[in-house]
């Protein structure tokens, strides 16, 4: 079963939507598991159907490195990111580990990325799945 890490920070509501959407996609056929950087993001991805959740820099670090999939917003490779959530550790188990990353261009840094074009998080979410989850969605049933 494909393994698909959900990391967030705050409030959870990008990881929130994510999951969300990977559950119409992947239904039950996916281990999503939440990763917050804090327990109000890992409850509200919870409460979005991840299998299971956990916080903070130790979850995720030790977590991070069992996944084949990685789904979060970028600043979760940059320490200090996220008002100070996202650790040093953090950012570099997320960069460092050899699972597939998937990152989505939405900031609260000061930082823009030269040549991105700025969409909506659902739009972003459903060129996620429809672009870069092809090939795992289609061997496993329906993409919408």
């Amino acid at each position: 079963m494909l393994r698909i890490c959900v990391i967030d920070g705050q409030g959870g509501g990008i990881g929130a939507a994510v999951i969300k959407r990977l559950r119409d996609v992947f239904e039950d056929r996916a281990d999503i598991i939440a990763l917050g950087t804090n327990a109000i993001a890992t409850s509200q991805m919870l409460k979005a159907r991840a299998n299971r959740g956990a916080s903070g820099e130790n979850a995720i670090v030790r977590t991070v490195a069992m996944a084949d999939l990685i789904i979060a917003p970028v600043s979760v490779v940059m320490a200090h990111a996220m008002m100070g959530e996202v650790t040093p550790r953090m950012a570099e188990a997320v960069a460092s580990c050899p699972a597939r990353k998937y990152l989505i261009p939405l900031f609260q840094e000061n930082m823009e990325i030269v040549g991105l074009t700025s969409a909506p998080l659902p739009h972003l979410i459903d060129a996620l799945i429809e672009s870069y989850l092809a090939d795992h969605v289609g061997s496993m049933g329906k993409t919408r």
